[in-house]
């Protein structure tokens, strides 16, 4: 539904107001958890990157699933030793 032109041009054109309309029953002190939810959903799907370092830090320190940077090549990952205060990155080959 957000790709069809009807819906993407009247989220567009309400934005601002669907963002007011949380703050403010956020500020209020009313629950509005399927707003929020979509809204979010909204913006992760209009994003290109987002800001996922703290959920692949958590993988990497509990499993050793490494993670990837945004500031190197595309497809090379890295692990951290998190025990070692040090905390030392090691590319990992393939």
């Amino acid at each position: 539904m957000l790709l069809d032109p009807f819906f993407a041009e009247q989220i567009t054109q309400y934005q601002a107001d669907w963002r007011e309309s949380i703050a403010q029953a956020t500020l209020a002190g009313v629950p509005c958890p399927a707003m929020m939810s979509a809204l979010s959903y909204y913006d992760s799907y209009r994003t290109a990157v987002l800001p996922a370092n703290l959920l692949q830090g958590q993988r990497d320190y509990f499993g050793a699933h490494t993670y990837q940077r945004v500031d190197k090549p595309a497809g090379k990952k890295y692990h951290i030793e998190w025990s070692d205060p040090a905390r030392p990155q090691t590319a990992i080959k393939k």
